[in-house]
């Protein structure tokens, strides 16, 4: 099997910082790896913006008929890096810069007409959880851990991310995952929809399932997650206004900053409310 590995830049796309994110090619599927596993592959903003350009790419590129998503060593990603949130996600107007980044990398993941596999061991949370359900499928191992902890840090998840957890999930789950910030074992996460499959070796059937794709008709495909993507997560008769308004309110409270200083001394958030 030929395995050829390119850094990103080679695909056209803007600055790589540090390989932190690696493209490797293996008989017509692109495996995008995010490649910071000191720190569990947590996701940068430059991350964030680089993968979009990463995925817009892949759509052009006719060699390649399916992508798996991994991360790195043990994990698939912890989630958003918090530790650079105060610098770059200190008030509504940079919270609000920061989620059409994450938008925008999650809307070209889904906009690929490809399928897309996330491959999921160990820790899948929060932002890496919004990488996951941007994915067409989902496989995970045994170690995995799936969950989304906005409510730990006084974050409303972003519109997009609620509407494909709901589409996946249902309304009664959905409300449970995101009230709770919970941690769901990969047999539970199965249960509840955040996975479709569970194998011992997510490499090997992400690939071998992509394999037997690749040998149908790609507009087909195409189109089909194109219909499926807008009929399942279309905005339908939500106020997007009011959705960010509540949003912004989130991104300027004091809960946020409380839940950004728990998060660094390592300690319980306080939450009050405002």
């Amino acid at each position: 099997m030929q395995v050829t590995e390119l850094p990103a830049r080679e695909l056209g796309v803007r600055e790589v910082t540090l390989e932190e994110i690696r493209i490797e090619r293996r008989d017509g599927i692109a495996h995008v790896i995010l490649n910071r596993p000191s720190v569990k592959n947590a996701v940068t903003l430059a991350m964030w913006r680089e993968l979009a350009a990463i995925f817009s790419r892949l759509a052009n590129d006719r060699d390649v008929r399916g992508v798996v998503l991994k991360g790195a060593g043990k994990h698939f990603s912890v989630g958003a890096d918090i530790s650079e949130f105060e610098k770059i996600r200190d008030d509504r107007h940079q919270s609000a810069a920061y989620e059409v980044a994450v938008d925008n990398c999650s809307g070209a993941i889904a906009a690929l007409g490809k399928p897309v596999v996330a491959t999921i061991s160990g820790y899948c949370l929060g932002g890496g959880c919004h990488l996951a359900l941007a994915c067409d499928f989902r496989f995970a191992d045994r170690t995995a851990t799936i969950g989304i902890p906005a409510a730990k840090l006084s974050i409303i998840y972003g519109v997009n991310s609620v509407q494909r957890l709901l589409a996946l999930t249902g309304v009664s789950n959905a409300k449970r995952i995101l009230y709770s910030a919970d941690r769901y074992p990969a047999e539970q996460a199965v249960s509840m929809g955040l996975v479709d499959e569970l194998h011992e070796d997510v490499g090997l059937a992400a690939e071998m399932f992509l394999g037997r794709l690749s040998d149908n008709a790609p507009l087909s495909i195409a189109g089909a997650k194109y219909m499926l993507n807008g009929l399942s997560t279309g905005p339908g008769a939500l106020d997007l206004a009011a959705a960010q308004r509540l949003i912004d309110e989130a991104s300027d409270s004091e809960d946020f900053r409380e839940g950004r200083r728990a998060f660094a001394e390592k300690r319980p958030p306080r939450f009050r409310g405002e």
